[in-house]
């Protein structure tokens, strides 16, 4: 959703470090370079102006343009002033619960993708927090729609409250609250009637169910590809209903992100999750201070680790450990890693997160090199017998030619996966030798120090298996620290160890582009 924005501000960005001291006039070129990228964003014109005041002022100060590195001041001058015109403090955006039962009440337009993100929610809640949820619909308008919601419990494992013909909106609500308490759950997911922002009977159902419920959370499901439309929207639901925070949808899509950047600036109230996919698990909750890095090509490194926290199993991660204290590294090493890739959405998805790769990512995605090559490489392991993956220098030329035809791939193929294989090896050999600590002095020389930690506990099996135990809702490691300078766009390009499929170039560019200056 923010790719087009990040590339803007990062093109902004760059001429500012091209220059060894900063004078007035760059900083006020940069501005202007900056409000029509957020313009083209689709940010409220008001918000623009506000963001665009509130950086000019701290970055023309002399501490500033005078100071050792200035560019880069300016830079996380941005970062801040971006991460509190997104939503500030990082409490308003974490749900609220109370005493149990206590209610969630969804609300929003027609065609919003309210009822499957009850859904989603509700399966958030089960599986994050460890709440039992128990859904209801309460839209009595439109066919079927109660019976849609029972279906999304069944696929989901969440438990829905029995559909009684006859019933108005208030009346389900009563019911749903009345079962939780009987049946000892914690939140109760309130499903309403999408609704025009203009249907004054409608709006005023919400609102009755709401007096009679008394919710800790009223949600709105905001569609993020309608633009300012959906801020809008939120300022009439607000008025009207009174809502706590936004759910948007469809950031997936072509959405330009102004809705996300102008919500809490407009209406005051935060985005608290957002939708990033069709599936069950596509939801994730929103941070204002990492989604700022994401967007300045700064990485977000703790949801990284946090998405490796989640997916890694604990007893897996405490075997891969002693196999790469020993420096070994085979085929079923390898065949691991590649899923565990997957798990963590791909090979894209990790590169995006991690700090100056940003870029990198898209060019191999514009190159069409997607995770299909893992799915290639992963055919070819699953087509070696048990001995051959434990042992890679059985391969001889007549077995890589069987598992060539095996897995519908050249001998070429099979060669080049023998190769990396072997590189994996020598990588695994020399973080042996190296040790740890040797490992994070090279990365602190790349990258901040902060992010070079959280980024080495992101590869280290052993550290994984032990936040494991101890990992909260919110992550193990907190708030997503700001590392001036970082450098891991240079360094990573020489860096051997990189998950399989991942293998980034020593250089790019043209030939040209590559030479000293």
């Amino acid at each position: 959703m923010f790719e087009k924005l990040s590339d803007r501000l990062g093109g902004v960005f760059s001429k500012l470090r091209g220059k060894g001291a900063l004078k007035e006039a760059d900083v006020d070129e940069a501005m202007r370079e900056i409000r029509v990228a957020l313009l083209e964003a689709d940010v409220a014109l008001p918000v623009v102006k506000q963001f665009v005041e509130n950086v000019k002022q701290q970055a023309i100060g002399q501490d500033v343009i005078k100071g050792v590195n200035p560019a880069q001041q300016v830079v996380k001058i941005v970062h801040d002033a971006m991460a509190e015109m997104l939503g500030g403090d990082e409490d308003d955006q974490k749900l609220k619960f109370a005493s149990p039962p206590c209610a969630y009440l969804m609300v929003g337009l027609q065609g919003s993708g309210k009822t499957t993100s009850t859904a989603k929610i509700a399966k958030f809640l089960t599986d994050k927090h460890r709440q039992k949820v128990l859904m209801a619909s309460l839209d009595v308008h439109r066919p079927a729609a109660q019976e849609q919601l029972r279906q999304l419990g069944t696929q989901t494992g969440i438990e829905t409250l029995p559909i009684v013909a006859g019933e108005n909106a208030v009346q389900i609500a009563f019911r749903a609250m009345e079962e939780a308490r009987k049946g000892g759950f914690d939140v109760v997911m309130l499903d309403t009637a999408g609704r025009l922002s203009i249907d004054e009977a409608l709006m005023k159902e919400a609102a009755d169910v709401k007096a009679a419920t008394h919710p800790v959370e009223v949600l709105l499901v905001a569609d993020a590809m309608t633009g300012q439309d959906a801020v809008n929207t939120a300022q009439k639901f607000d008025a009207q209903v009174g809502i706590t925070g936004v759910m948007l949808t469809r950031i997936d899509g072509d959405a330009r992100g102004g809705t996300a950047m102008s919500m809490k600036a407009v209406t005051g109230k935060p985005v608290k999750l957002l939708g990033t996919g069709e599936k069950w698990d596509a939801l994730e909750p929103f941070h204002p201070t990492r989604m700022a890095g994401r967007i300045l090509g700064m990485g977000d490194v703790v949801s990284l680790v946090e998405k490796a926290v989640e997916t890694v199993d604990r007893q897996e991660a405490e075997k891969l450990a002693e196999k790469f204290k020993k420096g070994q590294f085979d085929f079923n090493d390898m065949l691991q890693q590649m899923r565990q890739i997957g798990k963590m959405g791909g090979a894209g998805s990790i590169m995006k997160m991690l700090p100056g790769l940003g870029k990198m990512a898209a060019q191999l995605e514009d190159a069409g090199m997607d995770d299909s090559v893992l799915k290639h490489q992963e055919a070819m392991i699953l087509s070696m017998t048990p001995d051959e993956r434990g042992s890679p220098q059985l391969l001889n030329a007549r077995r890589k030619q069987r598992i060539a035809a095996g897995s519908g791939t050249t001998v070429q193929d099979v060669n080049r996966l023998i190769k990396q294989q072997m590189q994996m090896q020598t990588v695994m050999k020399r973080m042996k030798k190296m040790g740890m600590g040797g490992m994070m002095g090279m990365m602190k020389d790349m990258m901040g120090g902060e992010d070079a930690e959280m980024l080495m506990k992101s590869v280290d099996p052993e550290t994984l298996a032990q936040d494991m135990a101890a990992v909260k809702d919110e992550g193990p490691l907190g708030a997503n620290p700001f590392a001036p300078g970082g450098a891991l766009a240079r360094g990573l390009g020489g860096m051997s160890g990189m998950p399989p499929g991942m293998g980034l170039p020593m250089r790019g560019g043209s030939k040209k582009n590559r030479k000293k200056k």
